[in-house]
């Protein structure tokens, strides 16, 4: 009697609890372009079952009562496109078949190409039901990351350490809000090809899950920005960067400096700042550059409108600090310590005013192809030696068909601008693609290929409804700066 009750309960598993690659209908979607797989393409049924397309393009597809019969899928995903039917409807009817594969082909109108997702839960789900060998050694569940926020990221001891925000677990939304860490190797030390993702190592605590890299005992939510290496005067490197302590997203409760501990792989609090200091400490992405009287860390956000002298020293010492600002004085802009950085928004409000001269603006940019102004919110800057010229990858504000999630690309000959010209690189309708940021050491050809990641998430978008899986983490993006579509933002 109880082999029978056993047998009958195993028979009525769910087919993917039971079943082999060769039980399931391969769905792969392609750029019609370059042959490549498309990550984040969603098709769905006439009874709106939504399958998305995990990092290399694949969906595996199972579903009683719709297996040995045409099936008509709708087609969408940002950036790319199908041509629409006679009834606007887009997208292409299949027959599943267990054991067989079918092939989708989508036109990208990003400017950018989706490469993969980088974080999260089931990055190769689908490649690994049907059979497939995916380039991550832990393609689906690694250290409990479910979903991850902001990325940091410096060359650190000759590999890359990694800072991310927020990050969601299995058994808890709220499973790390003191920021996560990672390791990981360059491409010619081993690394992946960032075209595939990137192997992260991540740091863990004594349960294998992601470890708080901020421990402090004070409630509230740690975020760390502006992370960056510099030399003290002994010649020894450190690994510095501004940490905020929050009990919600409006309210700050706390702020200052923290160093990495290399002993115990954690961030430890040198300095506690005053709320009167809202400038002077790292924030956004850092870049070194050199300038007068040597090297100066630079802080994009995504204009750099901040800076310190690359040494120990100067980045603990607030006084230190300089900030770009209009000076009536000189008619130009200036390096300075008495005011805060000019914003996009107030160098716009003072050229009205006429008391800055058009010709002399920085940050006024525009969209390449219509005229119309871009407000940038945030992302990150970058010497190219393709371009021969600093390059800006950058989240638009507000862009119409989202908040948060038109990515644009500017160039300029000095880090401090001026910036003109944008074009759009990437869409994401209806939903957010926030802190973008180019990492310029997995650049290729020279700079003329580059990669950039941001967070994909509806938290901000209006979008009532999260893409699974997807939602909350990291997408890569690759771009070739000799597009034809980029000629319209090039400094020449």
């Amino acid at each position: 009697m109880l082999f029978s009750r056993l047998l009958l309960v195993l028979l009525c598993l769910p087919p993917f609890l039971s079943a082999a690659p060769e039980d399931y209908f391969g769905i792969r979607v392609i750029d019609e372009n370059t042959g490549r797989g498309v990550p984040l393409i969603t098709l769905k049924t006439t009874n709106h079952i939504a399958l998305t397309s995990d990092s290399a393009g694949w969906i595996a597809f199972n579903e009683p009562g719709l297996m040995n019969r045409p099936v008509y899928f709708n087609i969408e995903g940002p950036g790319y496109a199908l041509p629409k039917d006679g009834f606007g409807f887009v997208g292409v009817r299949l027959t599943p078949v267990a054991g067989k594969t079918a092939e989708v082909k989508v036109l990208r109108t990003n400017v950018a190409e989706r490469m993969c997702r980088l974080t999260g839960q089931g990055i190769y789900r689908d490649s690994t039901l049907l059979g497939h060998e995916p380039p991550l050694p832990s393609p689906n569940l690694f250290a409990d990351v479910m979903g991850q926020d902001s990325v940091q990221v410096v060359s650190w001891k000759g590999r890359y350490f990694w800072i991310f925000g927020d990050t969601n677990r299995p058994n808890y939304p709220l499973g790390n809000y003191h920021s996560t860490a990672a390791w990981s190797d360059a491409p010619d030390k081993g690394g992946l090809d960032p075209e595939h993702g990137i192997h992260f190592e991540y740091i863990t605590d004594e349960n294998n899950a992601v470890a708080k890299m901020l421990p402090v005992e004070e409630a509230g939510a740690v975020w760390i920005f502006g992370m960056h290496t510099v030399m003290d005067s002994q010649n020894k490197e450190h690994l510095m960067a501004h940490y905020s302590r929050w009990k919600d997203v409006g309210t700050r409760l706390e702020h200052g400096l923290t160093e990495l501990d290399e002993s115990s792989e954690r961030f430890r609090r040198i300095a506690v700042l005053g709320d009167e200091f809202t400038w002077q400490h790292p924030q956004g992405n850092a870049v070194r550059a050199k300038g007068e009287g040597g090297d100066w860390i630079y802080f994009s956000t995504p204009f750099c409108r901040t800076r310190v002298k690359a040494d120990y020293d100067s980045v603990q010492n607030t006084s230190a600090y300089e900030s770009l600002a209009w000076s009536a004085e000189y008619g130009d802009y200036v390096w300075q310590k008495a005011q805060a950085p000019m914003t996009q928004k107030d160098e716009e409000k003072l050229i009205a005013e006429k008391k800055i001269p058009q010709e002399k603006a920085r940050m006024q940019v525009v969209d390449a192809q219509t005229g119309k102004p871009v407000r940038l919110h945030a992302g990150s800057v970058h010497w190219n030696k393709h371009r021969e010229r600093w390059v800006m990858i950058a989240v638009q504000e507000s862009g119409g068909v989202s908040y948060l999630g038109e990515v644009w690309y500017a160039e300029a000959k000095q880090i401090e601008g001026p910036w003109r010209k944008a074009v759009k690189v990437a869409t994401h309708p209806k939903y957010s693609f926030y802190n973008p940021s180019h990492h310029a050491f997995f650049d290729q050809l020279g700079g003329r290929v580059i990669f950039f990641q941001g967070t994909y998430t509806e938290t901000f978008s209006g979008n009532p409804i999260a893409t699974p899986r997807y939602d909350y983490n990291q997408l890569m993006y690759r771009l070739d700066l000799d597009d034809e579509r980029l000629k319209a933002a090039r400094v020449d």
